[in-house]
């Protein structure tokens, strides 16, 4: 499966998806910073599945309608910056498309992702991703599921990818970076996590009118299902959490045993 994702830098470079759609033959197509209401029904082979209509920079997924059926599609809203507060740019930053895929006779969600600005902390953005994660989970429960898109996480991917593992998830960078137009801010924006899919290549495409340049995300499916990935991610969640519990309850014991024990400060008036 190929997927493209394209942070379109304020609907600048909706020009140069037609002839994208024509040299890579993406299976599906996310976008980010579009103007929804100017994009076509149709690009190429590419049907919209659908798009956001609150956002000023908006969100949209194209699929193959001959190896792909819509089930259906949902945008959610996910924890707000200060600068969503203030500027309202993007009300929801997340979109999920469930297909069936007839080739491969398998389900699928495939999401198009843009995170909070670099205004934001890192905190908030892994806040945002984590949450994207468990809503794309309740889309599709169970079922191989790939996000791409802007993560705006251009430092300190190591504490990340950690983060993204422990949901039972996979982050995948690209070949080369994705933005470069700032000195101090050049890096792998854009970004791939999945889980139940096997990444076979993240490819960064040329550049062309935008701040960011395009990525191409080849896939497959894993053998294992996700549910038991899933289940492991969950189980190791409720292990951490009771051993934190128990810490706590010793720690609390202690505590007061120690007050008892202690000399009362009481005085009787």
């Amino acid at each position: 499966m190929r997927v493209i994702s394209y942070n379109l830098r304020k609907n600048r470079a909706v020009g140069e998806l037609a002839a994208l759609s024509v040299t890579y033959e993406p299976d599906v197509l996310c976008l980010q910073e579009a103007d929804t209401l100017e994009l076509p029904d149709d690009i190429g082979t590419l049907h919209l599945a659908d798009s956001t209509l609150t956002n000023r920079l908006g969100l949209a997924i194209y699929y193959r309608q001959d190896r792909f059926d819509a089930v259906t599609t949902q945008a959610f809203a996910l924890k707000k910056s200060l600068h969503d507060m203030v500027l309202r740019p993007a009300h929801e930053r997340l979109i999920g498309t469930r297909l069936v895929d007839k080739v491969a006779d398998r389900e699928l969600v495939v999401a198009s992702f843009h995170a909070a600005p670099l205004t934001a902390r890192n905190s908030l953005r892994r806040n945002q991703i984590r949450s994207a994660h468990e809503e794309l989970n309740r889309l599709g429960p169970g079922l191989p599921t790939l996000m791409v898109g802007d993560y705006n996480y251009p430092i300190f991917k190591g504490n990340l990818g950690d983060k993204v593992t422990e949901s039972g998830y996979d982050l995948t960078l690209s070949d080369t970076r994705t933005y470069t137009r700032y000195r101090f801010f050049r890096g792998h924006f854009d970004l791939a996590t999945s889980v139940g899919l096997t990444i076979e290549n993240v490819e960064t495409l040329p550049r062309g009118t935008s701040d960011h340049m395009p990525i191409l995300v080849t896939s497959a499916y894993t053998a294992e299902p996700v549910s038991q990935t899933l289940r492991q991610s969950a189980r190791k969640s409720i292990r951490e959490t009771d051993a934190a519990r128990s810490v706590a309850r010793t720690a609390t014991t202690t505590a007061t045993e120690t007050a008892a024990s202690a000399p009362s400060t009481d005085f009787d008036i």
